[in-house]
């Protein structure tokens, strides 16, 4: 077990409540009881190292959102690691949808990225301006500083391997880790594969969706 500081012990409320109150629908059930999760592990001083599972549709890129947010309040840098460029960039478009009007930035770096918007994002995310960083394996690279990493969420945790996941997430201090799956995985099963981790699950799908 990791002790240090809870990432988020110190909360604003300047991000979270405001976009929670824009939201133009309600958190499911399931959401809002991972979120509890989430708190209570990154305002503790044991290092968060959770799993959340759930189908395509079932709002686990918004449970992230608000992870990534809570660590924002508390200071701290939230890196979104995604296995492809396209989910990259869909991740980063949507982040940036529902942030809009927030006191928060966010970065993107991918492989693909313009000479002169990766020198942006680079300078964006080494001085820490950018609270939110979301990128594919070229987070990984030598030439990106993360100053204030206080949480890295995974998605696809899968499609990585145990090396590019350490290359964030064995940093010292330690920042709390969220991996995603929409892999259905037994409990029984997961405890078996991912001893290590927390296990939540989405079990609810919002309104409309099937």
């Amino acid at each position: 077990m990791l002790e240090r500081p809870g990432i988020a012990h110190r909360r604003t409320n300047e991000l979270i409540r405001p976009l929670h109150e824009a939201l133009p629908f309600a958190l499911t059930g399931a959401q809002a009881d991972v979120l509890r999760d989430i708190t209570t592990d990154m305002t503790s001083t044991r290092r968060m190292n959770r799993m959340l599972q759930g189908d395509v549709g079932a709002g686990k890129t918004l449970v992230a959102l608000f992870a990534m947010l809570l660590a924002a309040e508390g200071g701290h840098q939230a890196a979104l690691l995604a296995p492809t460029e396209i989910l990259a960039e869909q991740h980063a478009r949507k982040v940036r949808e529902l942030t809009a009007g927030l006191p928060v930035e966010t970065a993107l770096l991918t492989g693909r990225l313009a000479a002169k918007d990766r020198r942006a994002a680079l300078e964006a995310i080494g001085t820490g301006r950018a609270a939110l960083v979301i990128g594919t394996h070229a987070l990984l690279q030598d030439a990106v500083e993360l100053p204030r990493l206080g949480l890295v969420v995974v998605d696809e945790q899968h499609r990585f391997g145990v090396r590019q996941r350490m290359a964030l997430t064995e940093r010292n201090p330690a920042p709390d880790v969220l991996v995603m799956s929409a892999t259905p995985i037994p409990r029984s099963l997961a405890l078996t594969l991912y001893g290590d981790l927390d296990l939540s699950v989405l079990d609810e799908l919002p309104p409309g969706r099937k």
